[in-house]
C-alpha cells in the first residue's frame, strides 16, 4: 500500500493517546462522582449503566479516528500502467566564464546576472533536455544533456570566473564543444544559447558556427557588455575589489563587446542575436523562439499509476463513529436517547 500524503501517518500516534485520554477521563468522572454522592446513592445512579458498553464506545471512537487518519493520508491501492511520452528539443547553454564577467555594468555582475537569468530559463523548461558548456580560454562540458533540471541548475550555480584557469574567450571552441554534445544522427531539434561578453580572434568562431549550422544547430547569441568597452575588475579570493586589470604597458584592459561577430554567428546558424539588458526580456524572447521549434520524442516512460482509495477508509471510519453514537451506555436496547 502506498500513501499520497504519508505525513498524516505520523498523526496515528493520536489514536493510543486518545485511548489513554478516554480512560483517564472516565476515571476522573468516577472519582468526582464518588465525592459528590453517597455510596448508596451512587449505586442507585449507576445500576443501569453498562461498563462494557462504555468500553465499547471508547473502542469505536478510537477506531473511527484511526480510519479517518488513514483516509487523510491518501491510501493508494492497486493501479494501472500509464505510458508517458515526453517531447522537446535539445538545448546547450554555453556560458563565458572569463575574468571580464566580474564586471558590474550589469548588476550585481555579468556572471551573477547571467547565471540567474539562465536558471530562470531552465526553470521554465518542460520535456526539453538541457546541457551546459563553460568556457574561457578553453571550453568543457559542465553538464551533459539531461532532463534533470535540478541537477542542471545546481551545476550552473557552480560556474565562476575562477573555474577555468586559462584566460581568454574561446567562442569558437565553446561552439565546437557544444555541437559535439548533440546527437550527430539528427539535423534538427537542436539549439544553443551562447552568452559572452568578449572578443575572439583565435578560435575561428565563424568557422565553428558554420560547422554547427551543418549539424542542424541553431545558435542564439547573447552579448553582455558595452561596445565601447568596460574596465575588467580584479577580485581577490574573497571577491573583494582590488583594482582593474592592466596589460604589460600598464594600460587598463577594456572588455569590448563585439556585436558584429555575435550577429554573424547567429546568422550563420539561423539563430538570433540579442544584447543583454538588466531585465531578462532577451532570454525570454529566445526561450519563446526555441519553444516554437519542431520537437522530437525524447523519452517514453511506462509506470504504475496508483489509485487513491481514501473514500473506503473514510466510510469505515464513519461506520465506527455511527456505531459509537447509536450505542447507549445503559443496559438494555442500544439507543442514544436512553443515555
Amino acid at each position: 500500500m502506498h500513501f499520497e500524503y504519508p505525513v498524516f501517518l505520523y498523526a496515528l500516534i493520536l489514536v493510543p493517546a486518545a485511548v489513554v485520554f478516554f480512560i483517564y477521563s472516565e476515571r476522573k468522572k468516577a472519582i468526582a462522582a464518588q465525592k459528590l454522592a453517597a455510596a448508596s446513592a451512587l449505586l442507585r445512579l449507576s445500576v443501569n449503566l453498562n461498563p462494557r458498553k462504555r468500553i465499547f464506545k471508547i473502542i469505536m471512537l478510537s477506531l473511527a479516528l484511526f480510519f479517518f487518519l488513514l483516509a487523510a493520508a491518501g491510501p493508494e491501492i492497486g493501479g494501472r500502467l500509464v505510458e508517458v511520452k515526453r517531447s522537446g528539443i535539445d538545448l546547450v547553454i554555453a556560458v563565458d566564464c572569463s575574468g571580464s564577467m566580474d564586471t558590474q555594468d550589469i548588476k550585481p555582475s555579468r556572471m551573477l546576472k547571467a547565471k540567474d537569468s539562465l536558471s530562470s530559463i531552465i526553470g521554465k523548461m518542460h520535456g526539453d533536455r538541457v546541457g551546459i558548456v563553460a568556457f574561457a580560454g578553453v571550453a568543457f562540458v559542465q553538464c551533459p544533456l539531461t532532463l534533470d533540471y535540478s541537477a542542471a541548475k545546481m551545476l550552473l550555480g557552480l560556474l565562476d570566473t575562477r573555474l577555468i584557469p586559462k584566460p581568454g574567450t574561446a567562442i569558437g571552441e565553446a561552439i565546437r564543444v557544444g555541437t559535439k554534445s548533440f546527437s550527430r544522427s539528427e539535423r534538427k531539434h537542436k539549439a544553443m544559447i551562447l552568452l559572452t561578453d568578449g572578443e575572439d580572434h583565435e578560435s575561428d568562431p565563424l568557422v565553428a558556427a558554420k560547422e554547427a549550422g551543418k549539424e542542424g544547430v541553431k545558435v542564439y547569441t547573447v552579448g553582455i557588455g558595452k561596445p565601447e568597452g568596460e574596465p575588467i575588475p580584479l577580485l581577490d579570493a574573497s571577491g573583494k575589489f582590488t583594482g582593474y586589470r592592466k596589460d604589460k604597458e600598464g594600460q587598463t584592459i577594456m572588455s569590448k563587446l563585439d556585436e558584429m561577430l555575435l550577429q554573424k554567428i547567429a546568422l550563420e546558424t539561423g539563430g538570433k542575436y540579442f544584447r543583454a539588458t538588466g531585465s531578462d526580456i532577451e532570454l525570454d524572447r529566445i526561450y519563446d523562439d526555441i519553444s516554437n521549434m519542431e520537437k522530437k520524442e525524447l523519452k517514453s516512460t511506462t509506470y504504475v499509476k496508483y489509485e487513491n482509495r481514501y473514500q473506503y477508509f473514510a466510510f469505515i471510519g464513519l461506520l465506527f463513529l455511527i456505531a459509537e453514537i447509536l450505542v447507549s451506555e445503559r443496559k438494555g436496547f442500544w439507543v442514544p436517547w436512553k443515555k
